[in-house]
């Protein structure tokens, strides 16, 4: 920066140091590099973080809601096919809990005993160990998505563990069938 002193005490500022052009060609593409690098690092961070974030639990029956697992996941199990999955945050009862991004859940094709019924609170606490505080993968029932109280019908997975079929294999639950179902009556019966 050079400084020339006028007449009347004016002070004149002239900005022009040799190689400036050069100087700030240099810095534009050393900044346009970095920006690149830093574009690509949020891309590859975030691409394995995207999922559907569409919870309406008003019509599962549109194909866009069908998602297939990847085979060769080995972060976590999960049944191959499903149509909603989130986040076991309470257990109901045996047959019924809530998921996060996706409402209540009623399980379909099975029943467990009511409040206050013998084999109420073994059917509710192995509920609970097995799917409060995890994932669930939920296959929705396609003719009936819906019961009279607004809980959705599904079969509900753990891992690879069909929660609807182990209540029944165990002896927690009863066949319950109430048509319309995709799910044929004692379709987890040994």
């Amino acid at each position: 920066m050079h400084i020339i002193y006028v007449a009347r005490s004016t002070l004149k500022i002239r900005f022009d140091p040799p190689n400036l052009k050069k100087e700030c060609q240099l810095k534009f593409k050393f900044l346009l590099k970095i920006l690149l690098v830093l574009i690509c690092l949020l891309v590859v961070a975030v691409s394995g973080c995207v999922e559907n974030s569409n919870s309406s639990d008003s019509n599962y029956t549109d194909s866009s809601y069908n998602q297939t697992a990847p085979e060769n996941c080995s972060t976590s199990q999960h049944p191959a096919h499903y149509d909603a999955s989130g986040y076991c945050y309470h257990v109901v009862d045996g047959d019924t809990i809530d998921v996060d991004g996706v409402g209540r859940i009623r399980l379909v094709g099975v029943n467990t005993p009511e409040r206050g019924q013998p084999g109420y609170q073994n059917a509710t606490d192995f509920v609970k160990s097995m799917c409060l505080g995890k994932t669930v993968y939920l296959d929705v029932d396609d003719a009936k998505n819906h019961d009279k109280y607004g809980r959705t019908l599904a079969v509900v997975y753990v891992g690879n563990v069909n929660l609807n079929q182990e209540l029944l294999k165990r002896g927690y639950a009863e066949v319950m069938y109430i048509p319309p179902s995709e799910f044929p009556p004692g379709l987890y019966t040994l």
